[in-house]
């Protein structure tokens, strides 16, 4: 592996930026399935490690195959591949477009894996690709696909959300290969973004409930709220309901919550009595806060949001945002 990229042909090469969990494990199911990846990282130790151990220190139980190139330099990655996933954060997406805008054209196609809002204004990543770079044709990729699985070969399933249908066909080319994955596509952009960013908001409520010993009745209930409160803000945003109950956000939320996922655990540990703190805060603590600045906004009704927000930021116990969320929910029947 190598910064001089030694790929397949261009068309055929899947370019993703980011070397995180869900990057890497991607990287490693399309290579071993027979697709030429390149995966893009600026961070030098991880870049290191990848050269001289074979594996990534973000998903370390899996030996990186030959067919994953390295790549370091942002116009060998956009030479190499013309489909692009973008898979970092969402607090780390501006810098990484601004970056990306010199080298990318109108060819490429991009699509996304960030279950976040981005700053500024709370924005979709998927406007914000095209506001940074000038990329015309845009997606985003969402769904129970945990790093692991995907790095083991385990069944995964995604949803591909874009209005351009070049993207949709070539997201199906390149990403569906099963038994092992399997890639089903929307037009509804909007409420693929928002149910994935969503489904992280609600795993921090789901691991809030399970650290202070919720039963599987009233997890039941707080989940299909959750559902509920999620499709009336996707639908005020215009995207479709139906859509969070579907990959991008049941499905998310259900494979997600009860693992050692980064946003279950945030609120297992803050239910047991971590102080909230900002540098703390995963992905899903940050969608938290910025979908119930969008709800306020569009004066939405989402006590679930609401109470995760409240926690977050330090004006509730745990045991208070749960009652709230509570009463407010039997006020809606």
């Amino acid at each position: 592996m190598t910064g001089r990229v030694a790929v397949g042909a261009r068309a055929d090469t899947v370019g993703i930026v980011g070397a995180g969990g869900f990057g890497t494990g991607l990287a490693i199911a399309l290579a071993r399935a027979g697709r030429s990846v390149a995966l893009y990282t600026k961070t030098a130790a991880v870049a290191d490690a990848i050269r001289t151990t074979g594996r990534c220190p973000r998903l370390p139980e899996v030996a990186v195959p030959p067919a994953v190139h390295l790549v370091t330099d942002v116009a060998a990655l956009a030479a190499a591949a013309r489909f692009l996933v973008i898979a970092v954060t969402s607090t780390d997406v501006g810098g990484r477009l601004a970056e990306l805008g010199g080298a990318l054209d109108g060819n490429h196609l991009v699509v996304h894996a960030i279950g976040g809002l981005a700053a500024p204004e709370d924005t979709r990543v998927t406007e914000l690709i095209e506001r940074l770079t000038p990329v015309l044709r845009v997606g985003v990729l969402a769904g129970p696909a945990l790093p692991l699985d995907l790095a083991h070969g385990q069944f995964a399933s995604m949803v591909l959300g874009s209005t351009f249908a070049e993207v949709a066909s070539e997201g199906r080319r390149l990403f569906n290969l099963p038994p092992g994955l399997r890639v089903y596509t929307t037009t509804d952009v909007v409420g693929v973004e928002l149910a994935s960013a969503l489904a992280g908001a609600y795993t921090v409520a789901l691991g809030l409930a399970d650290g202070v010993g919720m039963g599987p009745g009233p997890r039941a209930v707080l989940v299909t709220r959750a559902v509920a409160e999620a499709s009336r803000l996707v639908a005020a945003q215009g995207g479709q309901a139906r859509t969070v109950a579907g990959l991008a956000g049941l499905g998310n939320l259900l494979v997600r919550a009860g693992t050692q996922d980064p946003d279950h655990q945030l609120g297992l540990a803050l239910a047991r009595g971590l102080a909230p703190s900002a540098d703390r805060f995963t992905e899903g603590a940050r969608a938290a806060l910025a979908a119930i600045r969008v709800a306020t906004r569009r004066g939405v009704h989402t006590p679930v949001l609401a109470g995760v927000a409240a926690v977050l930021t330090g004006k509730a116990s745990v045991g208070d945002a749960t009652r709230l969320v509570a009463d407010s929910v039997a006020a809606e029947e």
